[in-house]
């Protein structure tokens, strides 16, 4: 009870007393009780809906229109566990991240589109044509194939501008990101966009891969590891956000298959304790790829989509299961 309400009720007391008309004695108790309860205290304040439906903030990108999902900061489980993976995924370990935010879904055609009228831009397949380069180990040729020609010869973009952009290297990635005012995501934050806190092998969980939840090699591929009782849909790559059952717990998608993605790190190997906002070896002439291996996109085996799967490549190379998507720090 407040001051103004205690005044008048010790006032309604007295006036009650002088007019002679005297109250009981449980009267005066009940009155005086009610003149001196206190205020209650306020009681904290309830989530809000999105919060307590566990729904992921967005925020969308002026520049280009991408929707973007927010990673709050915390800790989580980078790598695989022993007996999982390969050698440069080990070992696990804890990786505590500030809070940043990151693409929904890998770069289209449509934005990259944006991007190269905007600057009158050159990638480097534009620029080199075909050109040998280097992945973990094997000499991989990029014909002269580019974004704008992802098939080569007089293919085009037509009824695929929200395709992913193709045929992109690192340098052609972080002049994008530049562009719009966001930078690449760091290897520890790819990963834990992808996969969460807890470590699971794939972003939606640790089911197998599904027709429903993944863009691999199935039974439109003819592949000779390609899944024949698996159909996702699509023969090579997808339409971005085709498979929403698939998202990660952050709400990103296209994490596993459909392309591999650029990171900003250079490639080196994992540190043996807990880390702190990582950025990768200080030195090195690789960069890393995500979203599975080289092989991590339409065309990849199921066990190539986990999201603790990494390859190193040279930031000149461009092929057509390659994209990239861009992070930001608040």
């Amino acid at each position: 009870m407040n001051q103004k309400h205690l005044f008048f009720t010790v006032l309604l007391m007295v006036s009650v007393i002088l007019s002679g008309c005297g109250p009981s004695a449980e009267q005066v108790a009940a009155m005086t009780a009610a003149a001196w309860t206190p205020t209650p205290t306020p009681t904290a304040i309830p989530p809000t809906p999105t919060q307590a439906l566990g729904i992921v903030p967005t925020q969308v990108s002026p520049k280009d229109g991408m929707t973007m999902v927010y990673v709050p900061a915390g800790e989580f489980l980078m790598g695989s566990i022993d007996g999982v993976g390969r050698d440069d995924e080990h070992p696990q370990h804890t990786v505590y991240l500030d809070a940043y935010w990151i693409d929904k879904t890998e770069v289209t055609n449509a934005m990259f589109s944006a991007f190269v009228n905007d600057t009158s831009y050159q990638t480097d397949a534009e620029i080199a044509g075909s050109v040998v380069t280097t992945i973990n180990g094997m000499e991989i040729t990029s014909f002269d194939w580019t974004w704008q020609h992802p098939q080569g010869g007089d293919s085009n973009l037509s009824g695929l501008e929200e395709y992913p952009v193709l045929h992109v290297s690192w340098n052609d990635a972080v002049a994008y990101c530049e562009w719009a005012g966001r930078r690449l995501p760091t290897e520890a934050e790819w990963e834990k966009a992808a996969r969460g806190t807890a470590g699971q092998t794939y972003p939606w969980g640790n089911a197998s891969p599904a027709g429903n939840l993944v863009n691999f090699a199935d039974s439109n591929s003819s592949f000779d590891w390609a899944d024949k009782t698996v159909n996702d849909g699509y023969e090579n790559t997808a339409p971005v956000g085709s498979y929403p059952d698939g998202k990660s717990p952050y709400g990103a998608l296209d994490m596993a298959g459909n392309v591999s993605e650029w990171v900003a790190d250079l490639y080196g190997d994992y540190p043996s304790g807990s880390v702190t906002n990582p950025l990768g070896s200080s030195s090195g002439e690789y960069r890393v790829l995500r979203g599975g291996s080289y092989g991590g996109s339409w065309y990849s085996s199921s066990n190539d989509v986990r999201s603790a799967y990494r390859d190193p490549a040279t930031p000149l190379l461009y092929d057509f299961n390659l994209g990239f998507r861009c992070a930001l720090s608040p």
